[in-house]
Parts: structure tokens; C-alpha cells; sequence
């Protein structure tokens, strides 16, 4: 288990190097990593090179822990994720999310790529999670994993409804397919059957991944806000299922890359036009 003293010497590492208090902190996951070249970057540092992080093995998750400045504003941006169908628990996931909260950051921004199940959504479509159904089957808490002063968080919303709101004025500003749903996350590494999208629309469910919840845990937890952004890179209709490999869905997100850019940039600029107590 990765100990407190571990986060705070890696958060040590990278204030040697960048002492600036990061506002914000970016997770770029499956073809998003490309917000990162418009990132005035002043210090960059490979997983591999940082104390006991889990070094991302999935396509198209470099694994770089990116500081500098987006919107005028200074963040982290943590260009690609691990997940746990690559073998790693979730003190391993969480442990950039907790670096970042040790740096200063008061707000998570967590991208993702989906697989929709709601039948009015569409490729290349937004998502903004209201909700997640967890069917992880493990809970990031379980066996006393500390993330701070909210080691045991109450059952309150996980997600930031302001910040929601601003990113998704932005996607109907933009004339994009935006909407506000619920998230099911899964262990993976294999897609779902078509029996299994149907239990998940039934149970309230808009989108599918295999992400995203470990951290946005581990985030409430701290005390930090949270915005969750969707990529939906096909369409899972039970008796038609768009079918896909993870190449296609690098594609696909990565061509939705800019709508997700312009909600970051957009809920950056915005939130920071308020008092600093706001971020």
C-alpha cells in the first residue's frame, strides 16, 4: 500500500522542479492526451521516474505527469491513466489524483472514452456525469487506503453541479452533442455482451467505461471539486452493437478531443473569473 509519506515525497519531487500551486488538476485518458500540446508546459515528468507510479500500459495513455499553465491557469495535467484491467489495485490508480491533492490542487477534471447505451446519444458526443453506477466489484476505500482528511467521505454528490453546468453551456455554446448522464464503470478489459448493455440501461445507465471512478473517489475524498467529462466513442444498441476495437475508439476520441479541450479551457477560464475560494 502506498503511504502517505510516498505521496508526499513525490509531491516534493515535483515542487523541487515546478513550485507553483496547481489550481486544477487534468486527467487525460484513452486518445485525449493531445490537451497536453496546448499546455504551456514547464516541467514534465515520466511515471516511470516518480516513486512507485504505476507506469500506464493501455494504447495511447503516455504516462507523464505534465505541470504548467492552461487558460492562464496553473495545472496538472496527468497525460494517461492505468486502469485495473492492466493489473494494478486502486491505491496504485489513485495515487496520481493523490500527488495532486498533496501539490494544492482543489478541482479534478477527468476525461474519459464511453461506450454509450443510451439510445439518443451518438459517436463523438459529450457527456457530463451527473452520476456513476460503480460495478468495479472493489471499493477504493476498502483496507484503510488513505486519501486524506475524508478518508471515510459521506454519501453526497461527487460531482461538482456548477462546474457540470458550466461545461455544458459550453458544449450548447459550441453546437456540439452534449448531455448530463450517468456513468457505469466495469472492471474490463473485454466489452460487454449485449445482455449486459441491456442490465445497464435498465439500472439507469448512459454510458459504459472501464475508468474514471477510482479517482473521482479518491478526489471527493480529499475535499476536492469534481468534473467528469465523457467521450462516447460508439453505440452499444443491445440488438445492433456497434462494433469496435481500441483502436477505433483511440480514433474516435481523439477526433472529439477538441469539444473536450473547449469544455476544460472554457470551465478553467470561467471558474477562475470567480474568487479563488471558488477553485
Amino acid at each position: 500500500m502506498t503511504s502517505l509519506s510516498t505521496v508526499e515525497a513525490t509531491a516534493e519531487i515535483i515542487r523541487s522542479a515546478w513550485p507553483k500551486q496547481p489550481r486544477a488538476a487534468v486527467i487525460l485518458g484513452t486518445g485525449l492526451g493531445g490537451l497536453a500540446s496546448h499546455i504551456e508546459v514547464e516541467a514534465t515528468f515520466a511515471y516511470k521516474d516518480l516513486p512507485e507510479f504505476p507506469t500506464p500500459t493501455a494504447i495511447a495513455h503516455k504516462g507523464q505527469f505534465v505541470c504548467g499553465a492552461l487558460a492562464s491557469v496553473p495545472i496538472i495535467a496527468l497525460q494517461g491513466r492505468v486502469h485495473y484491467y492492466e493489473g494494478f489495485d486502486f491505491d496504485q490508480i489513485t495515487l496520481p489524483v493523490r500527488v495532486a491533492g498533496a501539490l494544492g490542487s482543489k478541482l479534478l477534471i477527468v476525461s474519459n472514452a464511453s461506450g454509450g447505451v443510451n439510445p439518443q446519444y451518438r459517436s463523438g458526443d459529450i457527456m457530463v456525469l451527473d452520476d456513476h453506477i460503480d460495478l468495479m466489484g472493489k471499493r477504493n476505500l476498502r483496507g484503510g487506503i488513505s486519501i486524506g482528511s475524508g478518508d471515510r467521505p459521506a454519501s453526497r454528490p461527487v460531482y461538482d453541479s456548477d462546474l457540470a453546468g458550466i461545461a455544458t453551456e459550453i458544449g450548447r455554446r459550441d453546437n456540439f452533442g452534449c448531455h448530463r448522464g450517468v456513468y457505469v464503470a466495469v472492471t474490463g478489459p473485454n466489452y460487454e455482451t449485449r445482455a449486459e448493455y441491456r442490465f445497464m440501461r435498465r439500472i439507469g445507465g448512459d454510458v459504459v467505461g472501464m475508468s474514471t471512478i477510482p479517482e473521482v473517489i479518491a478526489a471527493h475524498g480529499a475535499g476536492m471539486r469534481v468534473l467528469a467529462l465523457s467521450a462516447v466513442t460508439n453505440i452499444a444498441t443491445p440488438d445492433a452493437p456497434d462494433l469496435v476495437d481500441a483502436l477505433e475508439v483511440v480514433d474516435i476520441a481523439e477526433h472529439a478531443e477538441p469539444k473536450l479541450r473547449s469544455m476544460v479551457i472554457g470551465v478553467l477560464e470561467k471558474a477562475c473569473s470567480r474568487q479563488a475560494s471558488d477553485l
